[in-house]
């Protein structure tokens, strides 16, 4: 780092905002998002009865409680803005810190934020249609209206996290209590495809993926008050509260589908609903997954900065990356080149059959 960049460091750097419960809600953003409503199905598939359904469900929790315990550690070790940069920097060089940070700029997270609002369009467009282009955009604007906030300071993106996840989890306990109490499964079918370990190795695939994103809490270190205490129980708390929760959406779609309901069903949240609320739940459903999906993009957007925060730091080439603004106390610059870049995909994919797929490929 050469004189001006700490010169520059030394005047504003990243202030100690976040509190436990604040880390807790942007980690279970991160984690809690569409493939909730989707992947059950591929998982009731890959399952020989409804206890190893479950079962991978809790596994999938477990496995991803590992992980986020060691992270923990590294946080504690290491509680700096820059997440897995700052881990790949000190453990492997800043060569292959910077090609890792690059991709997450380039690709990585700015391609997650801009497949994640064309969920968010899809969902939206139920509710309120543009027309042809309408999911283009919806995401568009989930976008450039989130990285706004972001850049507005960190105070009002945690507040909207707050609120945002805090609807979104009564929204899900009640939906998962209703189908409960409403029933109405058939009786447990005999057991058929599925069972083998392949089998249940492919089902943690889809179990995985729906609990992706705990790592991204590495990236608050910087943030979080007495981060070397604070972010093992930030990490903990995110994980097991979502296990406890996709442990509770799961036994709802039991309750009302059992598991051959769930295994053939293309949308099962979204039949569920309609079993416990007929067609105008789908309405209601879309509410809940939009509210997941916003959640999952403006956590998304504040971790990804931070990462392009600490590139800038390290690197004169890209030092203007690396300016911390007082107001607000966030990474203005930062975030403004992750929104272009972002939407520039959201343009790109919107010239496609779809775009979340086109953001996939």
């Amino acid at each position: 780092m050469d004189g001006n960049q700490n010169a520059v460091a030394s005047k504003t750097r990243p202030q100690e905002l976040l509190s436990v419960a604040d880390g807790v809600l942007l980690t279970a953003g991160m984690i809690i998002g569409a493939l909730i409503f989707k992947a059950p199905s591929t998982v009731a598939g890959a399952t020989s009865g409804s206890g190893w359904f479950l079962f991978a469900w809790l596994f999938g929790g477990l496995v991803s409680l590992c992980g986020a315990l060691v992270y923990a550690e590294l946080a504690a070790r290491h509680p700096d803005t820059g997440g897995e940069y700052v881990f790949l920097s000190r453990g492997l060089g800043r060569g292959v810190a910077f090609v890792f940070a690059w991709a997450r700029l380039t690709v990585i997270q700015t391609g997650a934020i801009a497949g994640v609002a064309f969920v968010f369009g899809d969902y939206a467009s139920e509710i309120f249609s543009f027309g042809k282009q309408s999911s283009a955009i919806w995401a568009a604007l989930s976008v450039a209206a989130l990285t706004a906030l972001n850049v507005a300071g960190t105070l009002q993106t945690k507040l909207l996290q707050k609120v945002m996840e805090t609807c979104l989890i009564g929204g899900l306990i009640l939906f998962s209590v209703a189908a409960i109490v409403h029933g109405g499964a058939p009786a447990e079918a005999p057991p058929g495809q599925g069972g083998s370990l392949g089998a249940f190795g492919f089902a943690m695939i889809f179990v995985l993926l729906a609990y992706g994103g705990w790592n991204e809490a590495a990236y608050l270190a910087g943030e979080v008050r007495d981060a070397r205490r604070n972010m093992t129980r930030i990490l903990v708390l995110g994980v097991v509260s979502v296990t406890a929760l996709y442990l509770l959406v799961n036994v709802a779609y039991l309750a009302v589908l059992g598991h051959a309901g769930v295994k053939a069903s293309k949308a099962v949240a979204a039949d569920v609903m309609r079993a416990i609320a007929g067609d105008k739940g789908a309405v209601i459903l879309s509410l809940i997954v939009c509210v997941s999906v916003l959640t999952t993009i403006n956590a998304a957007i504040f971790t990804g900065a931070r990462t392009n925060y600490a590139l800038g730091r390290d690197f004169a080439l890209l030092r203007g990356l690396g300016r911390w603004r007082e107001t607000g106390s966030t990474p203005a610059n930062a975030l403004l080149l992750q929104g272009v870049i972002a939407l520039i995909l959201v343009g790109a994919g919107a010239l496609t059959p779809d775009g979340f797929n086109a953001m996939v490929a």
